[in-house]
């Protein structure tokens, strides 16, 4: 006799396939409520961007959609998640809840406090592991307690595993059979997906719908890119292009991000796609890029501080300079640089960027050319990307930035060589700045050193109508690579003095220059 009451708790996870936790809320249920707690916290917070918030509440309206084809409903409630959850199961006689696993710093305290609550009131709990391939703890203690921190050792690991668990079908109408969600006439006004205005947040403001958010948007654009077999087989990262009109890599990260998409599912998908032919490899292939999430999952689930350099176990000590009026000019794309400008431009407007752009901008505001910490390239990401992951942000933001992971500082992105190498017409550039759509290819990566006369007939005079470049790449490049040895010789004494207490440097001393130990490099193509 089924028995239970159920509360499925959706918080990333937005999807109906592969999930564990939601099959476990339809066994032996009689009533299951799912429910997505819309935590004010989020709402009222500026490192969400509109255009996030659009993917969102189109994920949740999707949710809903397929939701009712099982004779279910989506129930959105505003508050904290610790109340709310209480409140709800008071209120339906809950006696489960479920959940998805998550590894983020804040969700985990967040999930403790609704467990520990909901558990007094004599609610029985169920979380799964299924917005990873693995189990991140598991893995780790695979690898003797600590977190594997290159991606070789961590292939290591993995090897040991064995392949990620298959993903699980979607549910159907026979396996909601004796369970229902009970609905109120007036559950639209109570418990329905709220709108942007809704949310004091304007439709306007929102770039162009390139990307719609949800699971059947997610399914649909992963089906599309599998059917190009050829194109799976033959992917490496490092040869797609940073700046092509048209994306050249799947886009499937929002939908990966927010849970739309299962990353067991697409992974088995391509180890189908891939098998019984020749096909590229990680880290450079799909399968590899895959792994390069799991990886920072993994490493950002058991570091403290992952996301900042103080007290990151991982991280290099490195000291970054300050200067807002440069953070601006970057953040607000007025560097200078059409390559860098264009991208942070495409990335206000769309909300995603190819990832060896992300590399360009990141490398530029950090080591190659303004000195500025990767923290406050990170809380820009975070504001205006729609697939701003927190594990894989801070990751590849200390990657970029040669503060853990990849040490190779002296390999720096060319602010204008770059975007060359795919895009010599400078196609991409004009695109995103239309102000410069009428300077001629020999000049739209350095429009400063066009003549006069060619900037006025193109309408556009450097220092005027676009920003002169606020630094000179060849020669901060110089001084930032003296830095980085500066530094990294500085942060090597540190730690061996923090080893050996009574070794301690003379205070007159200065450190010397040391080479970092080589690693092999992530991207070829720099």
């Amino acid at each position: 006799m089924s028995k239970y009451k159920v509360i499925h708790w959706f918080r990333k996870g937005l999807r109906l396939h592969d999930n564990p936790a939601f099959l476990k809320a339809i066994e032996e249920s009689t009533e299951i409520y799912p429910v997505f707690v819309l935590d004010p916290w989020f709402v009222t917070s500026s490192s969400i961007g509109i255009n996030r918030w659009r993917f969102l509440l189109q994920s949740l309206v999707n949710l809903d959609s397929n939701l009712k084809m099982l004779n279910l409903r989506l129930f959105v409630v505003k508050g904290k998640p610790e109340i709310e959850i209480k409140r709800l199961c008071q209120e339906w006689k809950i006696n489960r809840l479920t959940f998805e696993v998550d590894t983020e710093p804040y969700a985990v305290q967040r999930d403790k406090i609704v467990e520990e609550i909901v558990q007094a009131m004599g609610v029985e709990v169920i979380k799964c592991v299924s917005h990873t391939l693995y189990d991140v703890h598991r893995t780790v203690q695979t690898n003797g307690g600590k977190a594997p921190i290159s991606y070789q050792g961590f292939q290591a690991v993995l090897s040991k595993l064995g392949p990620p668990a298959p993903a699980l079908p979607a549910p159907t109408v026979a396996d909601l059979s004796g369970c229902k969600t009970p609905i109120s006439p007036t559950h639209e006004k109570d418990y329905g997906v709220p709108t942007l205005s809704d949310l004091k947040k304007s439709e306007t403001d929102c770039g162009p719908l390139l990307y719609p958010g949800g699971e059947t948007e997610a399914l649909d654009r992963m089906e599309r890119h599998i059917k190009k077999i050829n194109w799976i087989c033959t992917f490496e990262k490092p040869n797609t292009s940073p700046n092509s009109i048209i994306p050249s890599t799947t886009v499937l990260s929002p939908y990966l991000k927010f849970g739309c998409l299962s990353a067991r599912l697409f992974y088995h998908k391509l180890a189908e796609v891939y098998s019984g032919k020749k096909h590229s490899q990680p880290p450079v292939s799909l399968h590899g890029q895959m792994l390069w999430r799991e990886f920072f999952y993994t490493v950002g689930a058991v570091t403290k501080n992952f996301d900042r350099m103080q007290g990151n176990s991982v991280c290099k000590q490195i000291p970054w300079g300050s200067n807002k009026e440069h953070l601006s000019a970057w953040t607000h794309a007025k560097t200078g640089y059409p390559f860098i400008d264009a991208i942070m431009t495409q990335l206000r407007l769309e909300g995603w960027i190819h990832h060896l752009a992300r590399h360009a901008v990141a490398c530029f505001l950090t080591r190659g050319d303004l000195w500025i910490s990767w923290e406050e390239g990170q809380k820009v990401f975070e504001e205006l990307l729609l697939d701003a992951d927190w594990s894989l942000n801070a990751g590849n933001w200390m990657w970029l930035s040669a503060s853990s992971f990849f040490y190779q500082y002296f390999r720096v992105y060319s602010p204008i060589a770059f975007g060359k190498k795919t895009d010599p017409n400078g196609d991409y550039i004009k695109k995103y700045l239309p102000v410069l759509k009428k300077y001629p290819a020999k000049y739209i990566y350095e429009p400063w050193k066009a003549p006069l006369s060619m900037q006025q007939t193109a309408g556009c005079v450097i220092g005027k109508d676009y920003p002169k470049p606020i630094v000179d790449h060849d020669t901060v490049r110089k001084e930032n690579i003296k830095k980085m040895t500066e530094a990294y010789a500085l942060d090597k004494q540190t730690k061996e003095e923090t080893k050996s207490p009574s070794k301690k440097r003379p205070s007159d001393s200065r450190p010397k220059s040391s080479s970092p130990v080589k690693k092999k490099a992530r991207l070829s193509s720099k």
